[in-house]
């Protein structure tokens, strides 16, 4: 209308993507308002694919609604925390006390309110390429400057300890390392963790661990937690929980626990627990599951082992990717992608968004470009294994035979 003034965006969205749910989506939404099935490979919803979180978690939510009406306490109800910090415990971090637990409604909740309360303008946080995007943006949208150090594809999709050496600067605060990795699938070795420790010991760094995927591993593969080798002289927080290995995305159930030297991060705690009074609490209902999640018996064992519908996915996705002309694919250790190489030879792609959706609209099959995980070339892709084993075999012929196009 004649002199209203537009309504912009903000201008610190300006260098903040999401492209998990970005154009390619939206793309996807408008073949299927047209009638067409959209065979959707983009991203780790569990739900769509049949996989239903523990009974017994469903029980402890059914059975606290009544008590679940009013605020928690803005950190989580104490049996969730317990729960938590125990879980620790268990795993060698024997000083893990409650108060070093937050909830938040999933882990990307949590890392917003956890570097908004640690980034200053120009600050330099190192991520890791390919990353989970939402690393990037949420640094970008706190006034930080994400810095991508390079994960080494030949290496097993390994951190390049050497490139993130030479990335530190005077304005590096923080080292973020997303470990079993999305959406590569690596599981990082002892060796390679304590390097990445050392690195930020030696620079004064805060570490960033997103360890989500902690308990999908495959083929004998360890999970080494960042904090064990942290010690009490690097501050580490540490982010997991309820979405991928107990099938609940849907409930936002997630924590952070913070572990070293908190009496010299009593500051920037505060400054946490501020953000964290002011959205009040975490969803309480879901605080419910997380005591009898990371209690007795863990349903995640029988889907990572041969037969389990995890393992067999991601195994049966990597080699049919890797049978196709003129892509490879590094078999992942752990997660639940694949994080397939086209080869700039026989694939000459400058623009790697217009790839996919030329593929999406050619083969109503959704997958996500290797640039919005913030890889540095248009030569890659993810695909999210979790349909079944007759779906994902159609999802990826359709790939088969669109590449084939492509190639001719």
């Amino acid at each position: 209308m004649a002199g209203m003034r537009r309504i912009r965006q903000s201008k610190k969205l300006q260098h903040v993507r999401y492209d998990v749910r970005g154009p390619i989506l939206s793309e996807a939404q408008r073949l299927e308002a047209e009638g067409h099935k959209v065979l959707k490979l983009n991203i780790g919803n569990t739900a769509p694919f049949g996989f239903e979180a523990p009974e017994s978690m469903v029980a402890s939510m059914v059975a606290h609604l009544k008590d679940s009406q009013g605020y928690s306490d803005s950190k989580g109800i104490y049996p969730a925390r317990t729960a938590v910090a125990q879980f620790y415990q268990s795993r060698g971090l024997k000083d893990t006390t409650v108060d070093d637990v937050f909830i938040g409604n999933g882990v990307s909740e949590l890392i917003t309110m956890t570097l908004q309360a640690f980034v200053d303008d120009g600050n330099e946080i190192l991520v890791p390429a390919p990353d989970y995007p939402l690393w990037t943006g949420a640094v970008s949208l706190s006034g930080g400057t994400p810095v991508h150090y390079r994960c080494d594809e030949e290496n097993g999709w390994n951190p390049d300890l050497a490139d993130i050496e030479s990335k530190i600067t005077e304005n590096t605060h923080a080292l973020v390392v997303i470990n079993p990795n999305n959406p590569t699938g690596a599981v990082y070795s002892e060796a390679v963790v304590k390097g990445l420790v050392d690195i930020a010991r030696r620079h004064d760094l805060v570490i960033f661990a997103d360890e989500i995927y902690e308990k999908i591993l495959y083929d004998g593969a360890v999970h080494h937690h960042m904090a064990t080798f942290a010690a009490d002289d690097v501050l580490c927080l540490t982010f997991s929980g309820l979405s991928k290995a107990y099938r609940a995305c849907g409930y936002r159930a997630g924590w952070v626990m913070i572990s070293g030297p908190k009496e010299l991060a009593a500051d920037y705690l505060e400054g946490l627990t501020l953000l964290s009074n002011m959205r009040m609490c975490a969803n309480v209902p879901a605080q419910h599951a997380i005591q009898t999640a990371l209690g007795g018996y863990q349903s995640i064992e029988e889907l990572i082992v041969p037969g389990g519908r995890y393992y067999d996915q991601v195994k049966l996705a990597s080699k049919l990717l890797n049978d196709i002309p003129g892509v490879s694919c590094v078999e992942p250790q752990g997660a639940l992608y694949c994080f397939p190489r086209l080869d700039p030879e026989v694939y000459p792609i400058e623009d790697d968004e217009a790839f996919v959706i030329e593929m999406l609209r050619a083969k109503r099959i959704l997958v996500t470009h290797g640039t919005g995980f913030n890889w540095f070339e248009p030569d890659h892709f993810r695909v999210v294994a979790l349909p079944d084993e007759e779906i994902l075999t159609e999802a990826i012929e359709r790939i088969a035979d669109f590449l084939e196009t492509y190639r001719s």
